[in-house]
């Protein structure tokens, strides 16, 4: 509990300084926010890929009420042409949630990787099943229509050839 409180305490002393120009580092960070109060810390996080401050900035103050100061004074100042956006910061939230990445084994979603990875599999396996039996259905079908069609010419070809069938179809087509 009282590390939380620590933590709430420290978060009222530590200011986010978002919109800063490339030119701004920690001592002119520094700089800018001495005279509201002796400050704890100033810290730029940088861009791994190319090392610069990603222009945002963290500035902590001993004292909460000089930080509040430096809000309310340096919130929409400008610095190197650039107007600062200055809040209390947000608590620090690590990766990979309350504990963060480090706290969990390599090998923890082992077992539910290799579980998705079967299910996958067995689900691959019943759409080609499927696939393979709508295709075997379609072909049944189309056989099932030639064979109709043919035997509709067949007995078109028979009713033609015999005279005594022809007089059977025309007396049904007539009703008598």
């Amino acid at each position: 509990m009282a590390a939380v409180q620590q933590q709430q305490a420290m978060q009222k002393n530590t200011l986010y300084v978002g919109g800063l120009a490339d030119e701004v580092n920690e001592s002119i960070l520094h700089a800018a926010f001495i005279p509201f109060g002796d400050i704890k810390d100033v810290k730029t996080p940088l861009d791994q890929a190319n090392q610069k401050h990603r222009s945002f900035g963290f500035v902590t103050f001993l004292e909460r009420e000089d930080a509040s100061a430096a809000m309310d004074n340096m919130d929409g100042a400008e610095l190197y042409g650039r107007v600062l956006t200055v809040n209390y910061a947000l608590p620090e939230k690590i990766k990979g949630g309350e504990q963060g990445w480090a706290a969990h084994p390599l090998w923890a979603d082992a077992d539910t990787w290799f579980e998705r990875q079967q299910q996958e599999k067995e689900m691959l396996k019943i759409q080609a099943e499927n696939k393979a039996a709508m295709e075997t259905a379609e072909e049944l079908h189309r056989k099932k229509l030639a064979q109709d069609r043919q035997g509709e010419m067949e007995e078109d070809t028979d009713i033609k050839d015999d005279p005594m069938a022809r007089a059977e179809a025309d007396a049904l087509s007539h009703g008598n």
